[in-house]
């Protein structure tokens, strides 16, 4: 059999998948929470985040360059750590 699949059959298996792990509840959940709100939000994109429980006014790529930074940080601390027990050890004649 080969592994082929149709764009419609990976549609519905993507479709099962949302379905599947809540996905597609969590929307319907959020629009209709929208849909009810008295007054429509400036934003609906911050009004959804909100909903689903990302944080407000959060600078993901900032984040993302300080883990990159602290992660090389470890990395240079870890190496230096290395160096020290070698030299402490030597210096203790093991």
């Amino acid at each position: 059999m080969s592994s082929y699949q149709t764009p419609e059959s990976k549609k519905e298996e993507f479709r099962k998948y949302l379905e599947k792990s809540g996905v597609i509840d969590a929307l319907t959940r959020v629009l209709v929470g929208l849909y009810e709100e008295p007054e429509r939000p400036q934003n609906a994109i911050d009004y959804i985040k909100r909903y689903m429980g990302a944080p407000a006014n959060v600078d993901v790529d900032a984040i993302r360059n300080e883990n990159e930074e602290m992660k090389a940080k470890i990395k240079e601390l870890t190496r230096t750590v290395e160096e020290l027990n070698t030299s402490l050890s030597q210096a203790r004649g093991n």
